[in-house]
């Protein structure tokens, strides 16, 4: 039976009443995410990006509410382009838009100016900026997701010596706040352990050709040589030691242990780049086959160097908010402070100063052009 005519305006109020009350129950979180969309490192920016988006995926799936609203998650991604100006650009555009929850940046040189803004703003930034000053500015809600560069550089020099029981060593670094950092650690460790530092070099982290450096340090017999920058350098300059029969190791942290360093580097990078990265090895972790097959069904491609890390510190943000039954950052990174999260890459529990209180490290070959784990620590 047809409903009469008069009925017809009362079901359709009640239709928008329902509605609207629906709407009502609703609330928005953003998660804004910083790191290169676009440039030489857009490929760990995207991968960064998808891993947060993953996350937002199952936390929406999970239908958590805060004060009876249900919480709908939503990301809004920034291009900071690995450059300190536009990174403080995009901190200013996600603070005009009321971001409480940000993700990266993924650069170092990016993180240290960019977290006094998110403080300013009353944001939360977790971040792989790896520079042990990122978490040195006193803002109660910065966190390092990963192993910082005191860990990273200390962990190389600590192989290159024990491991593969190397005597003489160069240094190189591009003048990056990370490539510093991370250059530095490894050089105060070297020394430590009495391994001889034959040359200090720098480059830029826009330079393709390394001849001339690359000649100089030849000339020095190093065993091995620390490159402190990214992949986009390391791998010409892989490539360039084989042309000029440099018989040494190319050690790194971890941006060396991108898939991108067999890509551009080529066979030359087999059996001569050895990095450490933050984190365990995620096909040997609990449940990291099932990350990485739900990963590639989603995006196509392979995890990539912090796709974990990103998605475990956006479900540990979203768990807090649960149990906090609140979306204030400060109540959020009380709870996040002083509890710990079991994530696909490690347990997320922090120091005082946002610095993970124990950060597996795994150091990577090349084999095939692609990174395989050797071990971690």
């Amino acid at each position: 039976m047809k409903p009469s005519s008069t009925l017809l305006p009362l079901m359709g109020a009640l239709t928008l009443a329902f509605a609207s009350q629906a709407y009502a129950q609703e609330q928005t979180v953003v998660i804004g995410l910083t790191g290169p969309l676009s440039g030489s490192n857009a490929f760990a920016g995207k991968d960064n990006e998808n891993g947060v988006r993953l996350a937002i995926e199952d936390l929406n799936n999970k239908k958590i509410t805060v004060g009876g609203k249900m919480i709908k998650f939503e990301l809004q991604s920034e291009d900071d382009q690995c450059d300190p100006r536009a990174g403080v650009m995009v901190a200013q555009k996600l603070m005009d838009s009321n971001v409480k929850f940000v993700m990266g940046p993924y650069c170092s040189g990016v993180a240290v100016p960019a977290s006094r803004l998110y403080n300013q703003g009353g944001a939360m930034m977790s971040t792989v900026g790896t520079n042990p000053k990122v978490t040195l500015g006193g803002y109660a809600n910065v966190f390092r997701i990963i192993a910082s560069d005191n860990q990273i550089g200390a962990s190389m020099a600590s192989y290159a010596s024990k491991v593969l029981k190397l005597k003489t060593v160069a240094v190189i670094d591009d003048r990056t706040a990370f490539g510093q950092g991370v250059a530095e650690e490894f050089t105060k460790e070297a020394n430590k352990l009495g391994l001889n530092v034959v040359a200090k070099e720098f480059t830029t982290d826009k330079a393709t050709d390394f001849t001339a450096i690359l000649t100089s340090l030849k000339a020095k017999k190093p065993e091995a040589i620390f490159f402190g920058g990214y992949a986009p350098q390391a791998g010409p300059m892989a490539r360039q030691m084989q042309q000029l029969a440099v018989k040494a190791k190319l050690l790194g942290g971890d941006t060396l242990c991108s898939p991108e360093m067999g890509k551009l580097g080529g066979d030359a990078v087999n059996d001569v780049v050895f990095c450490a990265q933050g984190g365990s090895i995620l096909d040997k972790a609990a449940n990291g086959p099932a990350f990485k097959a739900k990963f590639k069904k989603r995006f196509g491609l392979d995890p990539d160097v912090y796709a974990a890390p990103f998605y475990d510190q956006t479900m540990f943000i979203g768990e807090s908010i649960q149990k906090t039954n609140s979306i204030d950052p400060n109540k959020v990174g009380a709870e996040i402070y002083k509890a710990s999260y079991k994530g696909i890459a490690g347990t997320y529990a922090y120091d005082d100063k946002g610095n993970m209180k124990q950060a597996p490290i795994t150091v990577y070959t090349f084999k095939n052009t692609v990174p395989v784990p050797l071990a971690s620590y």
